[in-house]
């Protein structure tokens, strides 16, 4: 008898990220949108891995303004070079800033709840 396995391989990978930004006093807050989100991955990107890292196809899905929070979409090929770029980032206008990657998954749905966030409130789930 003869098994026969199947190496499947994701073909993109989602993270679910978050962007601190340090309060400055003689600052205004920093308000962001989808675009300049995307603007800060691909110059992470390209302060680390140059300008071939920052030609990485990087998509962000979703982009929660409130809590710097976004969904983003990278290949496989990609994940490695991301997340390191990501980690190492830690200016924004002249503030000290860190990137947070709270969740990853080859399923986008996956990342639609988080069980870490779950309550319980009288015997019941709570989210």
């Amino acid at each position: 008898m003869e098994r026969a396995t199947l190496q499947l391989t994701a073909q993109f990978f989602y993270l679910r990220v978050k962007l601190d930004i340090s309060k400055a006093k003689d600052l205004p807050p920093v308000q962001l949108d989808a675009v300049t989100f995307k603007g800060l991955l691909l110059q992470a990107l390209d302060s680390l891995h140059g300008k071939i890292g920052a030609a990485l196809n990087v998509d962000v899905l979703r982009f929660e303004a409130k809590t710097m929070e976004a969904i983003v979409r990278v290949r496989e090929r990609g994940l490695v070079k991301l997340w390191s770029a990501l980690t190492l980032f830690s200016y924004y206008q002249d503030r000290q800033c860190a990137f947070t990657v709270i969740q990853v998954s080859p399923h986008l749905l996956s990342l639609a709840t988080d069980s870490r966030q779950w309550k319980i409130e009288d015997g019941l789930i709570v989210t």
